[in-house]
């Protein structure tokens, strides 16, 4: 990940340290030997992460009057300050900007939004600066400094280089995101695949804390995967693991924008629902609003374009659960809005594609608005700043 040069840096930069840290502000507060349980560490590996930890602030310990493992004394907890760093998350959509500031146990502090009517990437940054001095006018009243910008995308994106390789909803290709935000904010800059950021909230802070293996998976304007394979986020060589939204459920179906045909985006996705409505309808529809809309007032044919687009994403599922046999599938995105009307198809066709014990994962809906996605973001800034190497800009 390329960034500029910053003055505040995580004083322990090994392996160690990381896994403690991350243990501790997923799960934590901890005592060491419960730190090292759930790290994979020993206890004296545990005391070398923590001891420069402690001294720089990051960690703190407490007292437990409540665990007393002798007779008088109580057990020390290790927690994360989250006062001692800052982190600034954005969220971009085809057509607005969400942004959050938050601590470095990721609590958001502020949000804003911005409309966003121009996508073409100097625009979009100039909003995006804006967006973060206004956040950084807010961090100013505090002592804590700002210690690194998260930018979450969609489409295929270049964690490690910084780069938007292609996004369809904003029209880019080859967008060195992370270098051009660094140089306008100042700020070191993770830019990372929305959904993907938003995954690594969810296994610190949501519904996947606690879980080696699951997967997200969100529905609205594409739909989109982050899985989480033995307790680590899956990027995948090239950085596009998880692309459920390009399944092919039907090879006779729609054509996607990816020039497969069937693919389960050209199905489920809002501006494919939205297509099919009006030719289903014969009327002027101009978006998902509306077509939820005709569909809750029972116009002929358009609750059964939400029950096919049920079903591709349950075929979907099926997939990630026959490969992975995640112990949990998150639903999230805009599209939960239309939920009741395709939530029997999705778990019905769940049910018939996924193989033998894969059919008992736990499918679960969890509506998670757009500053949640920020967050996400902030997140993947922070999991960039606990990993990464001294001099190199790199995590």
């Amino acid at each position: 990940m390329r960034s500029t040069p910053h003055a505040e840096t995580f004083p322990a930069h090994t392996p160690a340290a990381a896994q403690v840290f991350t243990a501790v502000l997923s799960h934590g507060p901890l005592t060491r030997l419960e730190a090292g349980r759930r790290a994979g560490l020993s206890a004296a590996a545990v005391t070398k992460a923590v001891r420069p930890l402690l001294a720089a602030g990051y960690l703190a310990e407490d007292a437990d009057d409540e665990a007393r493992p002798t007779p008088g004394r109580p057990a020390t907890l290790v927690r994360v300050n989250g006062e001692r760093a800052l982190f600034l998350g954005v969220k971009v959509t085809g057509g607005e900007l969400i942004a959050v500031l938050t601590d470095l146990c990721c609590r958001i502090r502020v949000a804003r939004r911005r409309p966003l009517p121009d996508r073409a990437p100097g625009s979009v940054l100039t909003s995006i600066a804006d967006l973060v001095q206004e956040l950084l006018a807010h961090a100013a009243e505090s002592d804590a400094p700002v210690a690194g910008l998260g930018i979450a995308v969609s489409g295929d994106v270049d964690r490690a280089e910084g780069v938007v390789r292609y996004s369809p909803f904003l029209g880019w290709r080859d967008v060195p995101l992370a270098e051009l935000a660094a140089t306008t904010t100042g700020l070191p800059v993770t830019v990372d695949h929305d959904v993907r950021a938003l995954t690594v909230a969810e296994q610190w802070f949501g519904a996947g804390a606690g879980l080696a293996d699951f997967a997200v998976v969100t529905v609205g304007a594409g739909i989109g995967c982050g899985l989480v394979v033995h307790g680590r986020v899956v990027a995948g060589a090239h950085g596009v693991a998880g692309e459920i939204g390009h399944v092919v459920v039907d090879p006779a179906g729609p054509e996607c924008h990816c020039g497969n045909r069937g693919c389960v985006e050209a199905i489920a996705g809002e501006s494919a629902i939205v297509a099919r409505m009006r030719e289903v309808t014969n009327r002027h529809i101009p978006d998902s609003a509306q077509a939820l809309v005709l569909a809750h007032e029972g116009v002929p044919g358009a609750r059964e374009v939400y029950e096919r687009a049920g079903e591709a994403i349950g075929r979907g599922i099926a997939t990630v659960a026959n490969l992975l046999g995640p112990e949990r599938v998150i639903i999230s995105g805009e599209g939960l809005a239309a939920y009741d009307l395709f939530a029997d198809q999705i778990r019905r066709a769940f049910t018939t594609a996924a193989f033998g014990s894969a059919a008992r994962c736990d499918v679960l809906t969890r509506p998670l608005p757009f500053e949640e996605w920020a967050r996400g973001a902030a997140a993947a800034a922070i999991q960039s700043f606990i990993t990464q190497t001294p001099g190199t800009g790199k995590g």
